[in-house]
């Protein structure tokens, strides 16, 4: 599944290009030109990351970002800030309303890929084929084997992919909705207790290796997978 970047900004020429250059690259892009577009544009699945603008209609990017991270559903959603501004008060402005990097325009399409893709490693460090391991738990996405302590851990393949993903999206708070969305596939119906379920028997699995206690439940909001 293509991740998907919303991208913020009001000049259509200089959004229209981001987009192509985001869909060469193999990315899903979501166009917004004003605030409230934007707002309206961040649905369920979330964005995986969001270009945006310093100035636009109806609001600034200042506070496009405050909202963004004041919101416990989406305060982890990684930001880059696009500005023609370039005082270093701004750029400070910026990254303490919670923006991730900052790049100023004029900037090389080559320049803006290469700053998303190390902004969303440092998010999700670990690609889709590599070998995870927290805390003594190891899932291999190749040889499709969970392992704990050296030993192998049994689970059915819902499981596998629900921790596959939750390993690789770490302590980020996943609504029920949004999980059925990425595990599940939005092609396909399942009821939302049915994540609890798929959730509990996970828990079980990788509970007799005492990994229970990663799977957390955040009340009134879902899940996330933390080893803190």
């Amino acid at each position: 599944m293509a991740r998907r970047i919303l991208v913020v900004e009001d000049e259509t020429p200089i959004r229209e290009m981001l987009a192509f250059v985001l869909e060469q690259n193999g990315y899903q892009a979501v166009e917004a030109g004003d605030y409230e577009t934007a707002m309206m544009a961040i649905t369920e699945p979330y964005p995986d990351l969001i270009l945006l603008d310093w100035m636009l209609p109806g609001g600034s990017g200042i506070q496009f970002a405050k909202r963004i991270k004041q919101d416990e559903m989406m305060r982890n959603i990684p930001i880059i800030m696009l500005t023609a501004r370039g005082e270093e008060e701004d750029k400070v402005k910026g990254l303490e309303v919670g923006a991730d990097d900052y790049v100023t325009k004029p900037f090389s399409p080559k320049e803006l890929m290469a700053r998303i893709k190390a902004v969303i490693r440092r998010v999700s460090p670990t690609s889709l084929d590599e070998a995870i391991e927290v805390k003594g738990l190891r899932l291999d996405p190749v040889s499709h084997r969970v392992t704990a302590n050296s030993g192998e851990i049994e689970m059915g393949p819902t499981e596998f992919r629900l921790l596959h993903f939750f390993m690789t999206h770490p302590e980020r708070v996943y609504s029920r909705e949004q999980l059925l969305d990425h595990v599940w596939g939005t092609n396909v119906y399942v009821e939302d207790r049915t994540v609890d379920v798929h959730i509990r028997r996970l828990r079980k699995a990788i509970g007799l290796h005492g990994h229970d206690k990663l799977v957390q439940t955040v009340r009134g909001s879902g899940y996330r997978f933390s080893a803190r």
